[in-house]
């Protein structure tokens, strides 16, 4: 029940944490109002960097959501050119995360990290759909246990500056497994074939545990 009200914390968030109390404790003694407001963005930082645990179905018939999150997009497209996989067609979800939500990401599925492609770019807000292709990016090609390739890729947003990546190729890992997080506003795609999509547009998300697809 503790960890409920008071969960752990990814390891990215304990710098911004302490940077933030002495702030509180620096502006507190100036300003009594300034260093409650300081108090209010200090707690904002501890529940940003949230890490809870999550349960996932470990099921290789379903695809669990990357992210926790908004979906704004369920459609079909052609895979990402940087990963040379513009000429096969893909079903695309994309993961709108506001600066509210949980930013560690997960695997969709169980299998093998194939290939990391970090893609350098903007910062234009992640909501918007070329940010897709021009934000600043992490492309993950996860094998599954069948031999299909599922694609994450973690896009960069207005405020976001860092990418996180937590696995490194040839890696094995559990769907649900954490692959990283993006620092403050973001989103999140993720590509896949041979699975039909059972969520819809406006939907939240729960990364790990919230079912895309199934086959």
């Amino acid at each position: 029940m503790l960890d409920k009200v008071f969960p752990k914390i990814h390891d990215e968030g304990y710098k911004f944490i302490v940077i933030a109390i002495v702030i509180t404790i620096v502006l507190y003694s100036l300003s009594t109002f300034f260093g409650l407001l300081s108090l209010v963005l200090t707690i904002w930082v501890y529940y940003f960097f949230r890490d809870p645990e999550r349960i996932s179905i470990d099921n290789d018939n379903y695809l669990v959501s990357p992210a926790d999150g908004l979906i704004l997009d369920v459609s079909e497209i052609a895979g990402p050119k940087e990963l040379n996989l513009e000429n096969k067609n893909f079903k695309k979800i994309s993961i709108f995360m506001n600066v509210f939500d949980c930013h560690v990401n997960r695997s969709p599925c169980s299998g093998k990290i194939s290939e990391i492609l970090y893609k350098p770019g903007k910062f234009l807000n992640a909501s918007l759909d070329k940010a897709s292709e021009d934000n600043e990016r992490n492309y993950y090609k996860i094998t599954n246990n069948n031999g299909e390739n599922i694609i994450v890729v973690q896009i960069a947003g207005l405020i976001a500056r860092r990418i996180v990546c937590e696995v490194s190729k040839d890696q094995e890992i559990n769907q649900g497994s954490k692959i990283g997080m993006i620092r403050f506003g973001s989103r999140v795609d993720i590509y896949f074939e041979n699975y039909s999509t059972i969520v819809k547009v406006n939907q939240r998300t729960i990364a790990g545990e919230t079912l895309l697809a199934n086959r």
